[in-house]
């Protein structure tokens, strides 16, 4: 027998029984994630949308969709069981997956290069395939969820009490997301990830009748964009928080960079310039926030930017 719900029932928060896609934003909502469930249309939002549109969601009930049925004995149909209260999500925000979202995007584009390759030749599609690699574009998604796997793993293993960590994180209404973000006794450091090769540096141009410029090179590769694009997710984040004394600092992290046996990192425009080894000791740093104050910002983080 379905679940049955009064329509009047306004939506409610909850933790996901079965996987969804947050009918605001199009984000998949995977079997545990804290969602707004809405029992009167049957739709799920994730919390990001929920706070962007400040409506208010009450936990508590089940989610059981239209449709399933509990057979009793000779046949009869017997209601199910009442749902256990829900339990208050205080120590357990589900962190997210590290590089989760670069590993779907990757396997998407080779599924979508192998059925149009099949489509085109029957025949010898296989051997076409066999013989011939992914375009550099498709292998980047893959070298990218690399790097934000080892990363993540880092920064899951310096995690405790003042340190949390959050990863994959979509941002509402945007295809865009944050790769991990991390609240500890110092602040926020929004971490973006990357796996490029050669010798991350500060290049300054300009000076005494030009205007002075920076730019982000590793070995002889541009990266500034990467720097703007880092700006704009910290104030996303800043946004998010609405809160002037909790501290947000931007952080690129190369993962297999060719730095300097000493030194090495540097800030460019705010943007802080590392690798992992450095990062985890920054963030074991003491600071001004509690350990009820660090919860408090990851438990606001992790329902302003659901998993991607």
């Amino acid at each position: 027998m379905t679940q049955t719900e009064s329509p009047s029932a306004g939506p409610r928060e909850m933790r996901l029984r079965y996987a969804g896609r947050c009918r605001e934003c199009a984000t998949e909502l995977p079997r545990g994630t804290r969602a707004c469930y809405d029992p009167g249309t049957k739709t799920v939002c994730c919390l990001g949308c929920q706070v962007a549109a400040a409506i208010d969601v009450t936990p508590a009930g089940d989610d059981t969709p239209a449709g399933e049925t509990v057979h009793g004995e000779a046949g009869h149909t017997t209601a199910p069981a009442p749902p256990p209260a829900e339990e208050p999500i205080a120590s357990e925000t589900l962190p997210g997956v590290a590089g989760s979202s670069a590993r779907r995007e990757h396997e998407r584009r080779v599924a979508k290069r192998e059925e149009r390759i099949r489509s085109k030749h029957p025949r010898l599609g296989g051997l076409i395939l066999a013989l011939s690699d992914d375009p550099q574009t498709t292998k980047a998604w893959a070298t990218g969820a690399v790097g934000e796997e080892r990363l993540g793993r880092r920064l899951d293993a310096a995690a405790g009490p003042l340190v949390r960590v959050l990863h994959d994180r979509g941002i509402p209404r945007s295809r865009a997301n944050l790769d991990h973000l991390v609240v500890c006794a110092s602040g926020v450091f929004v971490v973006d990830a990357k796996r490029y090769q050669g010798r991350p540096h500060r290049l300054v141009e300009g000076g005494l009748f030009t205007p002075r410029t920076e730019r982000l090179l590793v070995g002889r590769r541009d990266c500034t964009r990467l720097v703007e694009s880092g700006l704009k997710q910290a104030d996303f984040v800043r946004g998010a928080l609405a809160d002037d004394t909790v501290v947000v600092r931007i952080v690129l992290c190369f993962v297999e960079a060719d730095w300097p046996l000493f030194g090495g990192d540097f800030v460019l425009r705010d943007v802080t310039v590392t690798w992992p080894k450095k990062l985890t000791a920054t963030i074991a740093r003491p600071g001004p926030l509690t350990e009820a104050q660090v919860t408090a910002v990851h438990q606001r983080l992790a329902a302003a930017f659901p998993p991607a």
